[in-house]
């Protein structure tokens, strides 16, 4: 009878560790979403937000999409006014990268690196 006793609470506790186990790997699932396709999927599907337009313009400008960039960026500036100067610096550098005329540009007209 003792002996029954043990391995149920053996067999109890190998099954505690093999369940926390489990659960423990299946946490690291959402680590591989990639937040672009996420953001453009919303975005074509008509939900884009002021937000979503600066994260994918700034995602884009951080893996060296300049066009996608430059795209993204132009979006957010339709929609509203330029405030940040990293922004502003960030599209700047999309449009040199891409070889486009800046000085015409009526996001850049007042815009001076400080």
């Amino acid at each position: 009878m003792q002996t029954n006793k043990i391995y149920l609470i053996l067999l109890g506790i190998c099954l505690s560790c093999t369940t926390y186990s489990q659960t423990q790997g299946e946490s690291g699932v959402s680590k591989d979403i990639d937040i672009v396709k996420v953001y453009t999927q919303v975005v074509n599907e008509g939900y884009g937000t002021v937000l979503i337009y600066k994260e994918l313009a700034n995602a884009y400008y951080f893996r060296s999409n300049y066009t996608e960039s430059k795209k993204w960026f132009e979006k957010l500036f339709s929609e509203v006014e330029p405030q940040e100067k990293i922004l502003l610096y960030r599209y700047q550098q999309s449009l040199k990268a891409l070889k486009l005329y800046t000085e015409d540009n009526v996001y850049l007209t007042d815009f001076v690196i400080d």
